[in-house]
C-alpha cells in the first residue's frame, strides 16, 4: 500500500524548535489514538523552514487529515 506524508511547515528563525516541538505533540497523539507504526519526525529544510511530519498508510489519511489538518502532504517514498 502507498503511504503518505502529512506534513506542517514552520518557519522563521524558530522555525525548527517549533516543528521538533510539534512533533511531540504527534506522537502524543498517535499514543493516545493507538497508532502504531507511524514514523513521525522533524527535520530543518534551510535555516528559516523546518518541517515536522506524520508517514501514514494512503487508507488513514482521510480521518488524520481532518483531526490533525496539516499543512500539505505528499507521497512517501523511502528512497
Amino acid at each position: 500500500m502507498r503511504k503518505l506524508k502529512l506534513i506542517w511547515d514552520f518557519k522563521g528563525p524558530d522555525g525548527l524548535k517549533i516543528a521538533e516541538h510539534h512533533a511531540k505533540h504527534l506522537q502524543e497523539f498517535a499514543e493516545i489514538e493507538n497508532y502504531k507504526h507511524m514514523p513521525i519526525g522533524f527535520e530543518a529544510l534551510t535555516d528559516v523552514h523546518a518541517i515536522a511530519f506524520l508517514i501514514i498508510p494512503e487508507d488513514q489519511m482521510k480521518p488524520l487529515r481532518d483531526a490533525l489538518k496539516p499543512h500539505r502532504g505528499q507521497v512517501y517514498s523511502e528512497e
